[in-house]
C-alpha cells in the first residue's frame, strides 16, 4: 500500500520542520534531506539543481505536479541513496510548498515536501563591502555569551565547554555579537565578519568553524538560521553590513555527504592519505610538475578536512547554490572566501560569474596567505601579471601589506628595510586591476596580534592602527584590537582568547571604558576617532594615494581628492624627528596648518613639522 502524499509530508514535517525546528539540533547525517534547502521564485537564473538524498531513493522516478515548475532531467549516480534533479523554475511560478513523489512499482512513495518562496523586495541584501567600510572580524565563540541554554547540545559530538582551554568550546554565540552591536557602531564599525558560523559537528576543536558538517544550518551552539537572519537584520538597521566567511576547498570529516559519498570522485581521493603541499607558487610557476600541482590543489589541507573535488559538476552546483541561499535567506552583504588558492581555479571563476550575475552589487575577497606581490595578485581579475587566466576574484585579504608593516616597526630603517618595505610594497599596487578593493589588516584569528609583534609598544601599536585607517583599501580589526588585546598565534594560540566582559561573571567588562585601563582606553579612543573620521570623511575610503619615498626612518603620504586633504607622518625611529615641509609642496600646496585627527587639536605648518618617536601623524590639512 503506498503512503498517503498529506501523510508523508506530515511526518517530514515533524521530524524536519521548519528552519527553526533543525536549526536547534544536531542533524543526523542519514536523515534524509535536500539541497538546496529552499528556494526563490524570480531569481534571475531560473534553473536550480537539487541534491536529494534518501535510502534506497536513486531507483525510484521523481514527479513534481507544480504550475510552473519543470523538472527538466533527473541524473542517478553511483550511490542508490542520491538523486539530482534539474528544475526550471518560471517567473510567473506562485510561492509555495509543493511535493516531490518518487515513486516505483510494489513500493511505497517517498513524498517531500519543498518549499519555493516569494522573495522579499524590501530585505537589503548583497550591498558589497567596499572601501568606505570598516570590517570588524569576530570569532563567535570567543567575543560573547548572550545564550547560555545553546552552550552545550546534547547529540553533538563535542559537548565539551572549558573556558580554560583555547581547543574546547567557550560558548560565544550570535546572540552576545546582537547584543554588542551598539558598542561596534559607536567606534566606527560598518561590517562585521564572522568567521564561519555553519554547524561543525566534530569531536574536537570545533569551535572555529572551518570544518562545516552541514551548509544550511547554524551550528546550534552559536543559535539558529533566524538568529542569524536576525544579526544581518539588526546590522542593516545601523547601516552595518554582515560578512560571511566561506570555505569551498574542504568539510569536515563528519560531513553527511563525506560519510555517505554520491559518487566515488565527490572527494579528492589518493590511494593514501596526501597532504597539499601549501606552495602557492606551483600553481604559476611556468617550470612546475603536474604532480606538484596536483598535490596544491587536491591534497588534503589536514586529515580531518576532506578536499573536495570541485571539477563536478554536481559539486560545484551544490556549493554555489548553497551560497546563494544564504545571500538571499539571511540577507548576507559580502564573501570572505577561505584558503582561496587550494581551490579550482576554473570553477571558482564560475563561481564568482555566477554570483555576480545573481547580485551586481555583490563583492567577495580571497584569503592568499602568500609571500611575494606577485604571488598574491596573479590570483585577483584583471591582474597584468596573469594574461592567461581571468580569476574573477575581486580582492584579497593584503597580506603582502601586512607583511610589510610588520616589518616597518620590527627592523631597522634600511634600503629594503623597516617602512622602506611598506613603501616598495603599496609602489607594487599597479599590478592589480583595483587594488583599492584589497582587505588590508594588522592581525586576524591565524597570525600574532600586533601588539605583540611590535614588543607592546603603545606608540608602535597607535602607528599601526593609524596607517591601518588611513591607507588605501578596506580596513579589517581584529575583535580586541581596540583594547590593545594580545599575544602569540603559536604555540598556544593565545590569539582567539575570549573578549573580556563578554561572559556573565567576567571580573572585566572591556566593553565599558569603567572596565577599561588608561592604555586600553587610550587605544579604544584612538581607534574609534580615526574610525569615526574615516566613516565620515569620504577621502580616507576613496581619495587617492600619494606617497613619498621614505628618508631617515619618515614616511610620509597623503590622502586627497577635491573637497580634502590628508596628510600622515609617520616617524619609525625611536627618538623624534623633523622633515622640512617644502618636499611635500605638490601636495601641501597652500595649506597652512593641519587639524590632527586624533588629538583634536590644530597644528600650524611651518618649515618644518617635528613628530615624537615611533608616531604616526593624521593631519587634515586647512
Amino acid at each position: 500500500m503506498k503512503m498517503q502524499p498529506f501523510f508523508a509530508s506530515l511526518i517530514w514535517l515533524l521530524i524536519f520542520g521548519t528552519t527553526t525546528a533543525f536549526s536547534q539540533h544536531m542533524r543526523k547525517s542519514d536523515e534524509p534531506r535536500i539541497a538546496p534547502l529552499s528556494w526563490w521564485v524570480g531569481m534571475k537564473n531560473p534553473n536550480v539543481q537539487l541534491m536529494v538524498f534518501h535510502k534506497d531513493l536513486g531507483t525510484r522516478t521523481p514527479k513534481i505536479n507544480h504550475k510552473g515548475v519543470e523538472l527538466l532531467k533527473v541524473h542517478r549516480v553511483e550511490n542508490p541513496n542520491y538523486l539530482f534533479l534539474d528544475l526550471k523554475i518560471d517567473a510567473k511560478t506562485k510561492a509555495g510548498e509543493f511535493k516531490i513523489v518518487f515513486s516505483e512499482p510494489e513500493k511505497e512513495d517517498i513524498v517531500m515536501p519543498y518549499t519555493l518562496a516569494a522573495r522579499d523586495a524590501k530585505q537589503k541584501k548583497a550591498q558589497g563591502v567596499t572601501n568606505e567600510d570598516l570590517i570588524y572580524l569576530i570569532m563567535p565563540d570567543r567575543f560573547a555569551n548572550g545564550d547560555p541554554s545553546n552552550d552545550v547540545i546534547q547529540g553533538a559530538r563535542e559537548t565539551n565547554l572549558h573556558r580554560d582551554s583555547l581547543y574546547y568550546r567557550h560558548g560565544g554565540d550570535i546572540q552576545g555579537i546582537i547584543d554588542h552591536l551598539d558598542y561596534l557602531q559607536d567606534m566606527g564599525v560598518t561590517a562585521v565578519w564572522l568567521n564561519p558560523v555553519l554547524t561543525n559537528d566534530m569531536e574536537k576543536a570545533s569551535y572555529h568553524g572551518y570544518a562545516a558538517t552541514e551548509f544550511y544550518q547554524v551550528d546550534p551552539r552559536l543559535g539558529t538560521n533566524e538568529l542569524y537572519r536576525q544579526l544581518a537584520d539588526e546590522l542593516h538597521k545601523r547601516d552595518m553590513k554582515l560578512i560571511q566567511d566561506l570555505v569551498h576547498n574542504h568539510v569536515g570529516a563528519e560531513h553527511w555527504t563525506v560519510k555517505d559519498k554520491p559518487y566515488q570522485d565527490w572527494l579528492n581521493n589518493w590511494d593514501e592519505y596526501t597532504n597539499t603541499t601549501y606552495k602557492d607558487q606551483v600553481l604559476f610557476d611556468p617550470y612546475a610538475a603536474q604532480s606538484d600541482k596536483r598535490k596544491m590543489t587536491d591534497g588534503w589541507f589536514v586529515p580531518s578536512m576532506p578536499d573536495l573535488n570541485q571539477r563536478t559538476e554536481f559539486m560545484q552546483n551544490y556549493i554555489t547554490q548553497s551560497h546563494i541561499w544564504w545571500i538571499e535567506y539571511a540577507g548576507v552583504d559580502g564573501f570572505r572566501l577561505d584558503t582561496y588558492a587550494y581551490n579550482d581555479a576554473e570553477y571558482m571563476a564560475k563561481w564568482a560569474q555566477d554570483i555576480t550575475a545573481e547580485y551586481p552589487s555583490m563583492t567577495y575577497f580571497g584569503e592568499t596567505w602568500v609571500n611575494g606581490m606577485t604571488n598574491q595578485a596573479v590570483f585577483t581579475e584583471g591582474s597584468t601579471i596573469n594574461q592567461h587566466f581571468d580569476t574573477h576574484l575581486q580582492a584579497v585579504t593584503d597580506f603582502q601589506t601586512f607583511h610589510a608593516i610588520n616589518k616597518t616597526f620590527t627592523e631597522p630603517f634600511g634600503w629594503t628595510e623597516g617602512v622602506n618595505a611598506l613603501y616598495s610594497t603599496l609602489a607594487n599596487d599597479y599590478i592589480y586591476k583595483d587594488p583599492t578593493r584589497n582587505v588590508v589588516f594588522l592581525d586576524n584569528h591565524d597570525v600574532s596580534r600586533f601588539l605583540s609583534i611590535v614588543g607592546e609598544d603603545i606608540n608602535k601599536y597607535k602607528s599601526g592602527l593609524t596607517w591601518l585607517l588611513t591607507t588605501r583599501g578596506i580596513p579589517q580589526l581584529y575583535y580586541g584590537a581596540e583594547i590593545a588585546m594580545k599575544n602569540f598565534a603559536d604555540p598556544d594560540g593565545k590569539v582567539r582568547e575570549d573578549f573580556p566582559g563578554g561572559w556573565k561573571g567576567d571580573q572585566q567588562n572591556k566593553f565599558v571604558s569603567e572596565g577599561r585601563n588608561d592604555t586600553e582606553n587610550s587605544v579604544f579612543d584612538h581607534v574609534k576617532k580615526l574610525a569615526t573620521y574615516r566613516k565620515d570623511n569620504q577621502v580616507l575610503q576613496t581619495g587617492k594615494l600619494m606617497q613619498y619615498v621614505p628618508e631617515d626612518g619618515i614616511y610620509v603620504y597623503f590622502r586627497y581628492d577635491d573637497q580634502k586633504t590628508v596628510m600622515v607622518i609617520m616617524n619609525t625611529n625611536e627618538g623624534e624627528k623633523s622633515i622640512k615641509t617644502q618636499r611635500f609642496s605638490e601636495r601641501i600646496q597652500d595649506y597652512k596648518s593641519g587639524w590632527d585627527v586624533v588629538a583634536q587639536r590644530e597644528m600650524k605648518i611651518n618649515d618644518q613639522i617635528t613628530v615624537p618617536g615611533f608616531t604616526a601623524l593624521a593631519l587634515e590639512l586647512r
